[in-house]
């Protein structure tokens, strides 16, 4: 299986490579591999090259689509292309796993299966339309025959590839962690090839989307590693939803639900669909929306979250300053980081998206623009920042199909409230007030003994200060340690605040 995905992955390179040089003669004459029209050509082949590879390739190419600080816009524009769409394979293929995983008598809780043309077929499964004996519809995923040795291979691949670029490219590494942006994929996709996985995700998706009348998430059935037994989502997708059947308020409220349940899963659950393209919405007139496939989740902590959280309200108030403070506590500062740089980049950049329109401006597309920013300036962001903004953009393009007009700002500055509520209540729960009395113990264990030295010396009249060498010290702190800083104030001020808050509730 290794050397058969290899074999494939260097043909494809080197297909790949024969029409760059093909194209560079033709377009010396013609079409210039640096116009327009060539640079479209070159997005175009490998978007179709990276559909050959197969699903995880795929997955890639669409994290790709939002950073365009390693692609061009071109590029990353033409990757927003990529569909997971396979060649059908004939039941008979399809068969034998079922009969692993439910057994031989596989058939007899099914009134009907319909064989002959799956609902869906993509490179991990396949999704066919049944009915339970009881008369319930539902849709049955199977996952493809040899699909997990084979992502299991091209995920080796992929990392020797990532650790081969990373010492060829010392100072790209630094600021671009290809091996923790690769993790983050492969946790992310592995939920897809295991249907238990996402069976769980369902389950804790659906409590979580009851704050959200209107929006639902199929009930599962029965699930296996390689079988997922789920309830029939009703209506169309809101791809395929014909907007003059829905009246304009209804249209309206659709998508500010999609939205506010997607904010839910990013600023107060931490857990959110990762993979919110038109093709996993379902919605009808009068009937709800249906959130489908929940193999590809996302998982965050509060500190991303929140940050994240003040970066996009900082974009919706025009606050160029707040935008350039909070986007590096996403990651981190590298050695040769140019944080001035980047504050100079964001006194610019935020006024001209603050501009545009309310219903036109996207945070996802708002997202990669930072990220092609901030590495120019050196500064290291988390990599699951792009799985976040292949989220935004697609719950963004998904609602356009019905609700265009409607403001993403509008929609975030409404939920902030009901964000700050939660975050100031899991802030004052019991676990998290001990968690910062516990930080402001260690804080004060870790002064201690430098406020002891610092006292004995000036008590035996030994302090000196070397102006020189003290300017000369403060002069190399580069402004990964300023972060650092900071948050270890943050942190004082928010145990302090917690201890005092502890305190006068004991109070009597």
């Amino acid at each position: 299986m290794l050397a058969d995905r290899g074999r494939l992955l260097l043909r494809v390179g080197r297909e790949l490579l024969a029409e760059e040089v093909r194209g560079g003669i033709r377009g010396s004459r013609a079409t210039p591999s640096g116009s327009r029209a060539g640079s479209q050509e070159r997005a175009v082949r490998i978007r179709q090259a990276l559909e050959r590879l197969g699903p995880l390739y795929i997955k890639v190419g669409q994290i790709l689509s939002t950073r365009q600080d390693l692609v061009s816009p071109v590029i990353a524009q033409e990757l927003e292309n990529l569909h997971d769409r396979a060649t059908e394979y004939p039941f008979d293929r399809m068969a034998p796993v079922l009969e692993a995983e439910l057994g031989a008598a596989w058939r007899s809780y099914f009134r009907t299966f319909d064989t002959r043309r799956p609902l869906g077929c993509a490179s991990l499964a396949q999704a066919y339309s049944a009915t339970l004996t009881d008369g319930l519809p539902v849709v049955v995923k199977v996952r493809r025959p040899g699909i997990t040795a084979m992502m299991a291979t091209d995920m080796r691949l992929l990392r020797a590839a990532a650790r081969m670029l990373g010492k060829r490219s010392p100072v790209l590494s630094e600021t671009i962690d290809f091996d923790a942006m690769l993790g983050v994929i492969f946790d992310a996709m592995r939920h897809e090839l295991d249907f238990t996985l996402e069976a769980s995700n369902m389950e804790q998706a659906r409590a979580a989307v009851a704050a959200v009348p209107g929006i639902e998430v199929p009930g599962v059935i029965h699930a296996t590693e390689g079988v997922l037994v789920q309830r029939r989502a009703p209506g169309t997708s809101i791809r395929d939803a014909d907007p003059t059947e829905f009246k304009d308020a209804e249209r309206e409220r659709i998508g500010t639900d999609l939205l506010a349940v997607m904010y839910q899963g990013y600023f107060i659950d931490r857990h959110f669909h990762a993979d919110p393209h038109p093709g996993n919405i379902f919605v009808c007139p009068d009937g709800p929306t249906t959130l489908i496939d929940w193999g590809m989740v996302g998982r965050i902590d509060r500190h991303l979250s929140m940050s994240l959280m003040m970066t996009l309200l900082g974009l919706a108030n025009n606050d160029a300053q707040a935008v350039a403070r909070t986007w590096p506590e996403m990651g981190r500062a590298t050695a040769w980081a140019d944080i001035g740089g980047f504050e100079q980049d964001m006194a610019s950049l935020v006024p001209k998206l603050h501009a545009a329109p309310l219903e036109e401006l996207k945070f996802g597309s708002s997202l990669a623009t930072l990220l092609r920013y901030s590495t120019k300036r050196g500064i290291q962001t988390n990599p699951m920042v792009g799985i976040l903004g292949k989220s935004f953009a697609n719950v963004e393009g998904s609602v356009r199909y019905l609700a265009p007009r409607l403001s993403v700002t509008d929609v975030l500055v409404t939920q902030t409230q009901r964000v700050v509520t939660e975050f100031a209540c899991q802030t004052l729960s019991r676990q998290q007030l001990g968690y910062a009395g516990l930080q402001l113990l260690s804080a004060f264990e870790t002064l201690l003994p430098h406020v002891r030295t610092v006292t004995r010396s000036l008590a035996a009249g030994e302090l000196t200060l070397q102006h020189t060498a003290v300017a000369r010290k403060f002069s190399l702190v580069d402004h990964r340690r300023n972060s650092q800083v900071r948050r270890i104030e943050n942190k004082i001020l928010a145990a302090a605040a917690a201890a005092w808050l502890l305190h006068r509730r004991r109070r009597p």
